[in-house]
Order: structure tokens, then sequence, then C-alpha cells
């Protein structure tokens, strides 16, 4: 009787395409007394380990974190806290990242916040390197040197060809007189940090973040939501093909025409498999909710949009391919039931067409979720990290298999 019992667990766990353990719960990064922890980021280093960063905060200060997984426990170990970058912003739509180069050099990227008469919301990025496996860090150095650039957030960074760090930025610095923020890029070159700025996109939506996405032929993505025509925020995305040299006229990934006077604080997400580029966002136009479409063609032409969530409250996309070309979308958005409400983590199984296999929410119930993050582990695992709200604000992850 007691073997049925369990095997009826099983089964239940095991519909619409997931497969999850019995009582599997979402861990803490941090399980450490008068302290909180937000604003997660999943990256890998040299060795293929995924490393989750996050911001601690204590007694009114933050700092950079970072742990690597442990495959065979199934957690991530003790944080290991980047000195250099205390006083780090707090904010899930703009949150700090590490990367690892192949000359394995560790790069923390931040921001800081920087008021003004011109800009009482603005910021600043800032960044510290390694050079011995996260033991010591470079002093914070700024990206911009530029004076008269007084805002620079909703950042990204990924990996060139050639080993070299790239990072996009939103920046105050402006060549029109219409509204909205300019794009820049700027890589790494050696061991001297990031050089060469260069705009290569102006009039972005001020306060949606970026991504940037380098595909497995060394091919420069960055999507971003763009302001068209002075009063439709859609998403675009503009290419590189000579390692960040040139960069293409954005293209609408989809014709949304969502007309808004004021920024959604959400931006678009991307990945890869073998059929091409794929997106995950939000918009009101046309339909409200996270959407999802694809690009076989690697940014030259979009395929129709379909509905990931059509709740208006849906937000926060991100999107990975699992090793078996899969698709997995996860985002959060309200949800109300019995007259109680509380923010979720939902995730969508796709196969690698892009057609969707099952839907379900995964973070606790009665819990408020927001910022998921997503990492695959293997063709059947991925790791989810969010910031929940509970005594505390905390970052929790699980490992989450898919049949």
């Amino acid at each position: 009787m007691k073997n049925k019992f369990i095997l009826f667990l099983l089964i239940i766990t095991a519909t619409n395409g997931f497969a999850q353990k019995v009582n599997s719960l979402p861990q803490p990064i941090v399980n450490e007394n008068n302290s909180k922890t937000s604003c997660p980021f999943f990256t890998q280093n040299t060795k293929g380990i995924p490393v989750m960063s996050f911001v601690k905060e204590k007694d009114k200060e933050t700092v950079l974190c970072y742990s690597l997984f442990d495959s065979n426990k199934k957690k991530f170990g003790k944080p290991i806290v980047i000195e250099s970058s205390r006083g780090a912003e707090l904010h899930g739509e703009n949150a700090p990242k590490i990367i690892f180069k192949p000359n394995n050099e560790i790069i923390a990227v931040w921001g800081v916040n920087n008021p003004s008469e011109k800009k009482k919301y603005g910021g600043l990025v800032k960044y510290s390197q390694s050079f011995d496996n996260g033991k010591t860090w470079t002093k914070a150095t700024n990206l911009v040197k530029d004076q008269s650039s007084i805002d620079q957030r909703y950042f990204d960074v990924d990996l060139l060809s050639n080993g070299e760090a790239a990072i996009i930025w939103l920046d105050s610095r402006t060549n029109t007189d219409k509204e909205g923020s300019t794009l820049y890029y700027a890589a790494t070159i050696g061991k001297s940090g990031f050089q060469n700025e260069k705009p290569i996109a102006e009039t972005t939506c001020q306060c949606c973040r970026t991504d940037l996405f380098i595909t497995k032929n060394g091919k420069i993505n960055a999507a971003f939501r763009q302001i068209i025509n002075d009063e439709i925020r859609d998403m675009v995305l503009t290419t590189s093909n000579d390692n960040g040299k040139t960069f293409s006229q954005p293209k609408r990934i989809s014709p949304d025409n969502w007309k808004i006077n004021g920024c959604p604080h959400t931006g678009p997400a991307m990945t890869e498999n073998e059929n091409g580029l794929h997106f995950s966002w939000y918009t009101s136009g046309g339909g409200t909710g996270v959407y999802y479409c694809n690009s076989s063609d690697y940014g030259k032409s979009f395929a129709k949009r379909n509905i990931v969530s059509d709740k208006p409250s849906a937000r926060h996309p991100q999107i990975t391919t699992l090793n078996n070309s899969a698709i997995i979308i996860v985002w959060d958005e309200t949800v109300t039931k019995n007259d109680n409400m509380s923010v979720k983590i939902g995730l969508q199984h796709r196969d690698k067409n892009g057609k969707i296999i099952s839907t379900k929410f995964i973070s606790q119930k009665g819990k408020t979720a927001t910022f998921p993050i997503i990492k695959s582990i293997n063709k059947s695992q991925l790791l989810v990290a969010w910031s929940q709200e509970s005594t505390d604000e905390n970052v929790y992850y699980k490992v989450v298999s898919i049949n």
C-alpha cells in the first residue's frame, strides 16, 4: 500500500511535461540572520559550472556575491564576496552581473545611484576585475569616463568569439532631440577592461533591460525596447557580423505597435538552437501579456508572435535552451485565489520549433516571487531562481527536471 501511494505521488508530479521531485521546495541562496538577498543572475565559469551572482544587504549595506553550483549536491556553495562592489544598487531589472573570460579573468559589473539636478534617478555602471580566481578584486572602475554621461543603466554582458567580454548599456548621452536613451557598446581588450565605447542605437526606452547574446557562430545580437515614431515602444534587434565594428539598423522583433507614454520596466530575452534565435518579451500592443517568436534566419525576419501568458500582470520573461534544443521560458505574474493575491513564477516548456508542450507555476504557493532567471544544466534539467518576499526578502532557487 505504501509503495502504491509513492507511485501515485510520482505520477502526479510528472504530468504536464514536468518531472519534479516530490516535496521539492525552493532553497534560499543564503540562510543568514539579519540579511537580505536579491537581484539574481546566472552565468557559468570557464569549466562550465553554473554560477549565480546576487546582492546581499546587511545593516543597510549592499555587496555583490556569487556562488558555484555543486551538481552532485544540487546546491550552490558558500558565497564569495566581491568587496569592491559595496554600495551596489538593488534593482531587479538592472541586476548586477559577472562574466568569466577564457583567460581566467572574472569581471563583475553593477550599478550605483547617481542622482543629480538633471537626472533625479540617474545611475552609473561600475566594474571590477579578478585575476586570481576571485580571491582579490581591483578597485571599482567607472564603465564610462565621459563626465557628460550622467545616467548609465540596464546593461548586459556576454563573451565574444575571441574570448573578450562585451557589454551594452543605456546611456543619457544623445545626439537627437527625440525622447529616449542611447544604446552603447564596448568590449574588453586583454586585462585592460572595457574599451572603445560607441553608440549603436538611439531613442531607446529608458528603463527596460537590454539583452546581449552572442551566437555560436560569433554573431552579436542586441535586443532592446525602442521608441519608434515618438510614441510606439516595441522590441527591436540590432546585430553585428564583424565582432562589433559595425551594427545593423534595428529591426522590430514584432510589430506590436504599443503606444505608451512611459516605460514598462520589462525588457526582452533571447536564446538560440539549431532552428535560429528565439525571443520572449512583454507588451500591451495588440494584446497584453508575455509573447514568444523565433527567427530562423538569425534576425533577418521574424515569425508571427504567439502568447506565453495573456495575463496583464505577466512580466520579466527570461528564456533559455536545453541541451536537447527545447525552449524554456520563465516569467512572473500576479495570481489571485480566494481573495488572496500573490506573484508566482511561471515556466513554459516548448519544443525546438517553439511549439508549446506544457505550462505551470513552480514557485511556492502564497509567496510573492519576482524577477526569475533561468540556466540550463543538461538536456532535461535547469536551474530557476527568483527574488522572494518572506520574513526577509531572499533569493530562492530550485532544480527543475523536464520530461
